[in-house]
């Protein structure tokens, strides 16, 4: 593993480059919105509180706001003994499951690294010699496990990228709102309403932009979707996010936006630590689920301690971790007829 900066100096939100684009219509070429102007500092990633940070050598904190603020990066990579890529909304409950695994396996305590950026951007960032720059950082860092959704984990395994897979949670759907949902949204079908602003994940960068287009034709049939991705992004009405686990609360927080589908479990984190946001249900004939999934990367550095995380995912311990934040046990049929995680 080389790290060719150690500086960490870039901006707070990554462009990020996520799989799963869609087999439909594209949305067309969105209106350019300046991004929002940040004030409140609950508005502002990471949202830890230096939870997320493994680390146990930190050195001298330096974070300043919107200029000079990495939330989606976690710990050290330079002497890191177990490095993870996970999918981006999956962030909050990492500093629970660090702790515990790190209970079970105190010799890697402060040398857990792992990254939470979309998991489109990871792969991109594995195709790419395991490297990824970031404003003036360039950092190369290769990953023992990736984690994202099923779906895109199986691909890697058939492509010979990952070891056998492992299912270890699902998430759904819902529509992320301020507290007390000033507009009055009850549905996929309000988000239609004219003027109603929306911060919604790019299908271009976003694999969860797939589910979302699946639920709304769902809700809504054909026209539904093409008012939320193709009429209101047309007028400016709705936004594409690119990070989305960071974007659309940033834009809800910060006024810019009414509403956005996120997964059930980013609101759960939302309202945990206190910011002014809360959730509307989707009902379940209109939702779509996410498997997450993990595997052992092909060319792991350190293979035992890998497969000991992936394994410790289906722990109960790590599910209690998941459940706290609204995700729930995969089951899995069996020839029996029982069920099991």
């Amino acid at each position: 593993m080389i790290v060719k900066k150690r500086i960490f100096t870039a901006t707070t939100v990554l462009v990020a480059a996520a799989g799963g684009l869609f087999a439909q219509q594209m949305p067309p070429t969105q209106k350019i919105q300046p991004e929002p102007s940040v004030s409140s500092a609950h508005s502002l990633p990471p949202w830890s509180g230096g939870k997320n940070n493994p680390a146990t050598q930190t050195g001298y904190v330096f974070q300043v706001g919107d200029v000079d603020n990495v939330p989606d990066m976690h710990g050290n990579p330079a002497d890191a003994q177990l490095v993870l890529f996970i999918g981006g909304n999956q962030f909050f409950v990492l500093p629970r499951l660090v702790a515990e695994f790190e209970l079970q396996h105190p010799e890697l305590k402060g040398k857990i690294f792992y990254e939470t950026l979309p998991p489109g951007i990871l792969r991109k960032q594995i195709a790419n010699d395991d490297t990824l720059t970031l404003g003036n950082l360039t950092l190369r860092v290769v990953p023992d496990v990736y984690e994202a959704g099923a779906r895109v984990v199986d691909a890697m395994a058939t492509a010979g990228e990952v070891d056998s897979v492992t299912r270890y949670a699902t998430n759904n759907l819902t529509i992320m709102v301020a507290a007390g949902n000033p507009q009055g949204i009850h549905s996929l079908n309000d988000l239609a309403r004219p003027g109603l602003r929306l911060a919604m994940p790019n299908p271009e960068w976003e694999g969860v932009a797939r589910q979302i287009a699946a639920a709304l034709r769902k809700a809504g049939g054909e026209p539904l979707y093409q008012s939320v991705y193709i009429h209101k992004v047309s007028d400016g009405s709705a936004w594409l996010t690119h990070v989305h686990h960071r974007q659309t609360p940033m834009r809800i927080l910060t006024g810019k936006a009414d509403a956005g589908v996120t997964w059930a479990s980013e609101v759960a984190f939302q309202e945990k630590i206190g910011n002014p946001i809360t959730g509307v249900a989707i009902p379940e004939a209109q939702n779509s689920t996410a498997i997450y999934a993990a595997g052992v990367m092909k060319n792991a550095p350190h293979r035992v301690t890998a497969e000991a995380w992936v394994s410790f995912l289906k722990s109960d311990a790590a599910q209690a971790a998941f459940h706290e934040y609204g995700f729930k046990s995969y089951m899995q049929e069996t020839a029996e007829g029982t069920r099991k995680r």
